[in-house]
């Protein structure tokens, strides 16, 4: 009974395999493309996917068509099983050497299918007639009964010997991951590194993982490659894919090698081109690192410009490498490569004018010496530090510790205050405003203002305070004070303390500041008398502190 059940198991998948053989027999068996053979077009004449000879095509009748129609005739006459493969024989006609099957006319032969050999015409057709002949046998032969049952046994020996395959494989690759990659960790954590105990063994173990699971797969499609191959060439309905199936699998691959060991020198220049560019750039970059150091001075060239310049010059660099690798990149004469960086070439071109503005614009205020990094600047409405200058935007962080984004094409179009730049200098005028009635000597409201910025620490006193009397109103004299600092990135806390000492030395000597009008005299002075000044919750000011003048 067991031999039973394997003989019908066999029918089976024969059965299967011719099925799959008739689906894929209209598509694979069919002559390949026409091949162009000293100068002309030729195609095979194939038959179960073996080729049985070329013949050559002409302008009304083009190989592939000629040599489609010469297998239907073969084809065609051994399904027939009256016609005996004894009985084709070659007729000559003069020009013509036509190939019988009885009356049956399966094809014709001339001198110029003769050409393709570099034989004569006459010896061509003893050749073909005898090909046909052994054809046609083969042909009946592969379908007879007997012939498929041992074809299905042995395809049954195929699936058992790859399921066996695979069953090993995946055992022997379950017991790997499992000794293996614990081996490794293992290992790894015996060497007491620190970076390796942070989860460096665990990484170890998975790299070795996916490596088993690689060659394990790696096995298992060679396995079914082989296989398909074998069970495939068992069947004469499947012949023609096991004809092709290799050239599929490996036909891309050795493509692919072919193309790499053609683009060998252009690799080759491709590397010397990336190392001469690599040294020159770290050449270019000791030099102006030199130069930002002032180890190396030039003429008229500020030391600040150096970090932006180099960027120039490596984007120059850079540039011309790529102009001139471009030609020797793999695939840059393609259409598809020149398509591709058409179309990259334009999404950048669209995408990237606020980029370009703003690259140039960096560039720009590097040179112009509008301000550098600890600058303290206003930039329309934002008043900051300069704390980084990027080829894009300009950082500034504003006395309320906020970090402001700025364009630089924004600030190329805008005004910029730079209070910092003449501060190192010739210091920065610190001015306030304060209006006193018109019965108070302007010389004791003078007098008094000087000795508010006297009494401020953190002012200059050389070049000395002054004062303005920058208005005559209805009501009071508004006069400005005008102090010097050097420290701009503390105006907040100086105009803090400028204020402080105006408001104590005004209350000292009894003035009422009438800023910024009033319409009509109080009947009380609006002044804090001494004993009030630190009334609660306020304390007294340590000294040194503006708040402790007077």
């Amino acid at each position: 009974m067991g031999t039973w059940f394997r003989v019908l198991v066999s029918g089976a998948f024969a059965a299967v395999l011719v099925v799959l053989g008739g689906t894929v027999h209209a598509q694979t068996e069919a002559p390949g493309p026409p091949r162009a053979e000293a100068g002309f077009e030729v195609a095979p004449v194939t038959l179960d996917g073996g080729v049985l000879f070329k013949l050559r095509g002409v302008s009304s009748l083009p190989a592939e068509v000629r040599a489609a129609r010469v297998a239907a005739a073969i084809r065609s006459a051994a399904r027939d099983r009256t016609i005996d493969p004894a009985s084709i024989t070659a007729v000559d006609q003069g020009v013509v050497t036509f190939i019988m099957a009885g009356d049956t006319r399966l094809l014709g032969l001339v001198d110029a299918d003769a050409e393709i050999e570099g034989v004569n015409r006459q010896e061509l057709a003893v050749a073909v007639t005898e090909r046909v002949r052994s054809a046609i046998t083969t042909y009946r032969a592969d379908r007879e009964p007997e012939a498929l049952v041992a074809s299905g046994l042995r395809g049954a020996a195929a699936t058992a010997a790859l399921a066996l395959v695979v069953v090993a494989v995946w055992w022997l690759s379950r017991w790997l991951d499992r000794r293996l990659a614990a081996a490794i960790e293992r290992r790894l954590r015996t060497l007491g590194v620190e970076s390796v105990q942070e989860g460096g063994s665990a990484r170890a173990g998975e790299v070795a993982r996916g490596t088993l699971r690689f060659v394990r797969n790696l096995i298992l499609v060679l396995s079914i490659l082989v296989y398909l191959q074998v069970v495939l060439g068992l069947f004469p309905w499947t012949r023609p894919v096991h004809a092709r199936l290799w050239d599929w699998v490996v036909g891309p691959l050795e493509a692919m090698g072919r193309e790499l060991l053609e683009q060998i020198p252009n690799i080759i220049f491709l590397l010397i081109l990336f190392v001469i560019v690599r040294w020159l750039l770290k050449l270019v970059r000791l030099f102006f690192d030199a130069v930002g150091r002032g180890s190396v001075a030039l003429s008229g060239f500020d030391p600040e410009w150096a970090k932006p310049t180099f960027k120039i010059v490596r984007l120059v660099v850079i540039a011309f490498a790529v102009v001139v690798a471009y030609p020797y990149i793999p695939g840059s004469s393609t259409a598809a490569f020149k398509g591709v960086s058409i179309f990259a070439g334009v999404m950048l071109s669209l995408g990237s004018s606020s980029i370009i503005s703003n690259l140039l614009a960096g560039f720009t205020m590097t040179y112009r010496r509008a301000f550098r990094v600890g600058d303290r600047i206003r930039i329309g409405d934002v008043i900051g530090e300069v704390s980084d200058i990027r080829l894009q935007v300009t950082h500034l962080r504003t006395p309320k510790n906020e970090d402001v984004v700025v364009p630089n094409s924004m600030i190329l179009g805008s005004e910029v205050t730079n209070f910092s730049s003449l501060a190192r200098s010739r210091g920065l005028i610190l001015h306030t405003t304060v209006g006193i009635g018109y019965e108070t000597p302007w010389r004791q409201v003078e007098a008094m203002l000087l000795l508010a910025a006297e009494r401020t620490p953190g002012l200059l006193r050389e070049p000395e305070p002054f004062v303005l009397q920058t208005a005559l109103g209805d009501f009071c004299v508004t006069y400005e004070l005008n102090v010097y600092c050097d420290q701009p990135g503390r105006l907040p806390f100086l105009y803090d303390g400028l204020h402080r000492s105006i408001l104590d030395v005004f209350n000292e000597y009894g003035v009422q500041i009438m800023t910024p009008a009033y319409e009509g005299d109080p009947e009380q002075p609006k002044l804090v008398p001494r004993e009030q000044w630190f009334t609660a919750p306020a304390a007294p000011a340590p000294a040194g502190d503006p708040g402790s003048s007077g």
